[in-house]
């Protein structure tokens, strides 16, 4: 995973340096410089510089499937050793078997409660510290390096890019939101207020003289497909002018940013690269990308093949290296 230090500085020091020279690159540059330059027509001022992001398959690797359902079995695992029964119902025993063609079956939004149940009774700042060192020690099952190691350094750079001409961005993901909000701001510059996300239900309590806000067994909000906008309504108040995404679940979101009035950006991450990543699109059951593929130019979305437009994914490759 080591990489060359002259370009690994070309890298540090120049724009989307990581990005290949085409037309997804030049549409973001473009776009770019039309909504920041005050003499441009298309001229956005900086409170409306709203940008959303996807997290899994659009910031971070989400082959075989989505990190945090790892962080789930685990606590699977402890419940099991407490109740064994939990290893013959499903969609348990699926789960805690790492059944993964199985555990599919029950899609995206079965999993992710699962997921959350797991995790209930924890307050929140419990919940962090175990994401937190989870993150610091879980390895990816194929490729052999940590998951927080697996995040794209075409998008890290992106969201630089950005921020420094006046974006805030937002992390817009189905995935749970405390895992992301665990995850953000070292790996991406993203404060956890600016994530929006899935989550439990949750309550007040007071324990030992403290006030704290604790985890429930049931799912309060999973956003994704057409909740994703809905969340960006309620959390963030400004519709974005860019966002990314990955699959239909982003479709919604991509096709709101879109539709806005005055000059917008959306782009669909296509994983088309099975040497240095994976390649996938409408096979992959949990988030399957189809219409949004099928339809980018009808709705005005930006194609970005991993293969073609990055340069790098990972920053090393890291399936030859883990190979």
């Amino acid at each position: 995973m080591e990489r060359d230090d002259n370009t690994h500085t070309a890298m540090a020091t120049t724009p989307l340096a990581s990005w290949n020279e085409g037309p997804a690159k030049q549409a973001i540059m473009d776009f770019v410089e039309r909504v920041t330059v005050p003499i441009s027509p298309d001229f956005v001022p900086v409170a409306q510089r709203i940008a959303t992001f996807d997290n899994d398959g659009t910031l971070w690797c989400e082959q075989p499937m989505q990190v945090q359902l790892y962080f789930a079995g685990e606590r699977l695992d402890q419940l099991a050793k407490r109740d064994p029964s939990l290893r013959d119902r499903e969609p348990f025993k699926s789960y805690l078997a790492r059944d993964i063609e199985s555990m599919k079956r029950f899609g995206k939004r079965g999993l992710l409660e699962v997921g959350l149940a797991a995790h209930a009774g924890d307050t929140e700042e419990e919940f962090e510290v175990e994401a937190r060192a989870w993150l610091d020690r879980a390895r990816h099952p194929k490729l052999g390096v940590l998951f927080k190691e697996l995040t794209y350094q075409p998008q890290r750079e992106l969201l630089d890019y950005l921020k420094a001409h006046g974006f805030k961005n937002f992390i817009v993901t189905g995935g749970g939101i405390d895992v992301v909000r665990a995850l953000a701001e070292d790996a991406y510059g993203i404060p956890p207020e600016q994530v929006v996300g899935s989550s439990n239900k949750t309550s007040f309590e007071i324990r030992d003289g403290k006030a704290v806000v604790v985890k429930q067994a049931e799912l309060g909000s999973f956003d994704d497909r057409e909740v994703k906008p809905q969340n960006i309504a309620l959390h963030i108040g400004r519709r974005p002018i860019l966002a990314f995404g990955n699959s239909d679940g982003d479709l919604a979101m991509l096709r709101y940013t879109l539709t806005g009035g005055g000059p917008r950006l959306g782009l669909l991450l296509h994983h088309d690269d099975d040497e240095r990543e994976f390649a996938y699109d409408r096979e992959f059951q949990l988030s399957p990308l189809v219409e949004a593929l099928d339809h980018a130019d009808e709705y005005g979305i930006t194609v970005v093949s991993m293969k073609s437009d990055w340069r790098t994914v990972f920053g090393a490759d890291v399936k030859q290296a883990a190979a």
